[in-house]
């Protein structure tokens, strides 16, 4: 899977009540969620965003509360990858779980710059900053957690398999 896209960077210690304020929580709705998308941080981001552009942060993006609906945003609002020098835990395996691509690669995370443009290969496990004309190589998926994610999410993946079964002989 290869994203390009431009860079939105953002600092350390991104938290999950950044990503999605927990006054919008009242409800379940992705777009309604999207809407609303880093808006303490930048609160510009969403109608600067176009489908496809990658946020770029440094470490520990998406610490603080476990709230799946921070990844949820992000995939909603049209984000295509999440690069950064650390995720915090639960929120890495929050982003895998509903098919947001993220990458922890810090050199690239640390030299990316807003506007700069991005190309993410998650196969090869390289981030190439078109802009600076650097590649550089990050930590790869191991397989099962590449399948999750091209297949959209845990549950896309687990409906796959059971549509896989032979049925009743």
């Amino acid at each position: 899977m290869i994203f390009e896209g431009t860079v939105f960077k953002f600092g350390r210690d991104v938290d999950t009540d950044v990503i999605i304020p927990a006054r919008y929580l009242n409800t379940t709705d992705s777009q309604e969620l999207a809407g609303h998308v880093m808006e303490d941080i930048d609160p510009g981001f969403v109608g600067k965003l176009k489908a496809g552009d990658i946020i770029v942060a440094e470490e520990n993006f998406g610490c603080g509360s476990s709230r799946e609906q921070a990844p949820v945003a992000i995939k909603a609002a049209g984000v295509s990858c999440v690069v950064a020098a650390s995720f915090a835990r639960i929120f890495y395996r929050n982003a895998i779980n509903i098919g947001l691509p993220i990458m922890v690669c810090p050199e690239a995370a640390r030299e990316a710059e807003s506007g700069d443009l991005l190309r993410v290969d998650l196969d090869r496990g390289e981030v190439t900053n078109l802009t600076k004309q650097k590649v550089y190589q990050a930590d790869r998926f191991p397989g099962f957690m590449q399948e999750i994610v091209a297949a959209g999410g845990l549950m896309e993946k687990v409906k796959e398999k059971i549509n896989q079964r032979p049925g009743p002989v």
